[in-house]
């Protein structure tokens, strides 16, 4: 049944594409109010009657191309400048104005729920709404939606940041926006593309997935849940309570009465947001080549029993929205998992240490690629600690240093570079990205263990003995072979740089953790 309603929904919308096709169309991501990113080329695409010329002007410049047997066009406008508002013209044998169009920073922001978390949930939202009249901010909201196939289009519309407007936007990519624009005086475009608990394959191109040999037992494993008899069957329910839940919301419809709730669809079938591509079939590929500066990522909760396997992933996702995009290695920008669950008396093991090292390390497997560290403002019962501003304010210190030539900015907090043990002491050298080493509170230092070649973790004292150097030891470790840092689900350490930006967690060792083997869903 409900397979006959999509075929018709189907032909009914091909029908009247058919019929329309004459007239010249854009994606929703051109639209009055939106923002072209400044000082690249900037593509521009849409649909036509095929063979049809079609003629983009803004500004002073004018790009025309003919539209191909399939009715798609797309031209290139020269790289633009800052300047006052205009309008853009589409042009074939219909036309097309979109007004209040600025030149500015566009930035693509996405992940799971901590990137979907809003202003109206984050730290302060009245406070933050009552501020938000930024005209030069703008705003555009993927909806959530899943597509087996790649999609053309989303639904959705930019719109000019206000109090009125900002409650619902998310808060990290808000309030990293809203601190590019006020320290560089340039509009600025927001992208969110973001869905709660949702996972990294989900966001990543169906060819990456393919061609990718460790990522295969992802896809391996979806097969095998889904020809599981249980969940056979909770897809035939799942469909009968649809028929069901149509027949009471006509009913409810006549009756003048509200409709009842949709069944929630089971999470293990093809239409799911967590089934591989979904998300960049949906969320993403509509995007796609719209000019952007970057990008920035909060997710990886939901991959946490699979770190070892994140780090191929992550690197094949971004590779597969750069190739996508084909604007070259432009910066993406993670979100550390923050410190979360019950503190653990006993140096041990941990899968959201061995996450966060995944995120680091795709940092040195492709370019401008890094995360930042959030390690010090997380909650032990809040999987969405409130603070975005202060995540906001990370992901941008990079942004400035990196891109934007911003003097006198401390890029992040201290990082691993080395470790030698003399006898029983284990000498950690950071580097400390242009801030000396301090203690959030007094010595000793917190948040370090060692361990000897019995592999067995032993909490450590620690304290800074010059800007960028800390000395470990440990009762009962005569011989240290090993040392780590905030290696814990919710770290406790209190090693900062002058600039009160913490420490990254970190481990001197390669033993295999405790997700090496974890591969499937």
């Amino acid at each position: 049944m409900l397979k006959l309603r999509g075929l018709v929904a189907i032909a009914i919308c091909s029908i009247a594409a058919s019929a329309a096709q004459a007239d010249v169309k854009l994606p929703s991501i051109f639209g009055s109010g939106m923002v072209l990113q400044r000082e690249m080329p900037v593509p521009v695409w849409g649909w036509a009657e095929p063979g049809e010329q079609v003629t983009v002007s803004f500004r002073d410049q004018s790009q025309t191309a003919q539209a191909d047997a399939q009715g798609n066009w797309k031209v290139k406008l020269n790289p633009l400048a800052l300047g006052e508002p205009g309008a853009l013209t589409v042009k074939g044998k219909n036309s097309i104005t979109l007004d209040n169009v600025l030149v500015g920073e566009v930035w693509v922001c996405s992940g799971q729920s901590n990137m979907q978390w809003s202003v109206n949930a984050a730290l302060d939202p009245d406070l933050e709404k009552a501020s938000a009249n930024f005209p030069q901010i703008r705003l555009f909201q993927v909806p959530l939606v899943t597509a087996n196939e790649p999609q053309k289009d989303v639904k959705a519309q930019w719109q000019v940041c206000s109090p009125a407007t900002i409650g619902n936007f998310t808060a990290v990519g808000y309030f990293f926006g809203r601190d590019l624009h006020q320290i560089l005086d340039v509009p600025v475009g927001l992208i969110q593309t973001a869905w709660g608990g949702t996972r990294a394959e989900a966001w990543t191109s169906p060819d990456m997935m393919a061609k990718t040999e460790e990522l295969q037992p992802i896809l391996e494993g979806w097969k095998e849940n889904l020809a599981h008899p249980k969940h056979i069957q909770a897809q035939k329910d799942y469909e009968a309570a649809v028929v069901k839940w149509e027949e009471s919301a006509k009913a409810a419809q006549a009756a003048g009465k509200p409709a009842p709730q949709r069944p929630k669809a089971p999470d293990i079938t093809m239409t799911s947001q967590h089934y591989p591509s979904n998300l960049y079939n949906a969320m993403v590929s509509p995007l796609v080549p719209y000019a952007i500066r970057g990008a920035i990522w909060y997710q990886g909760e939901s991959n946490a029993s699979r770190a070892y396997q994140y780090r191929k992933l992550m690197p094949a996702m971004i590779q597969s929205w750069r190739d996508a995009w084909g604007q070259g290695d432009f910066p993406f920008y993670q979100v550390q998992l923050a410190n979360f669950r019950p503190i653990k008396p006993d140096a041990g093991e941990s899968d959201w240490a061995e996450l966060r090292e995944a995120q680091h390390m795709a940092a040195k497997t492709i370019p401008n690629v890094d995360a930042v560290c959030i390690t010090d403002i997380g909650a032990a019962q809040d999987i969405h600690p409130k603070d975005k501003q202060n995540v906001g304010k990370r992901l941008v210190r990079m942004a400035l240093v990196d891109l934007y030539g911003v003097k006198n900015i401390v890029r992040q907090g201290p990082t691993f570079d080395s470790v030698t043990f003399d006898g029983k002491k284990a000498v950690v050298k950071f580097d400390t990205h242009g801030a000396n080493l301090v203690s959030y509170y007094k010595e000793p230092l917190t948040g370090f263990a060692v361990a000897g070649e019995d592999k067995k973790w032993v909490w450590a004292e620690a304290k800074i003995t010059a800007g960028d150097t800390v000395e470990v030891t440990a009762a009962g470790v005569d011989h240290p072979v090993a040392v780590r840092y905030n290696w814990s689900d919710n770290p406790q350490g209190t090693l900062f740089s002058e600039a009160y930006l913490p420490a990254y967690p970190f481990r001197s060792d390669t033993w295999e953790g405790v997700t090496a083997k974890n591969v499937k869903p």
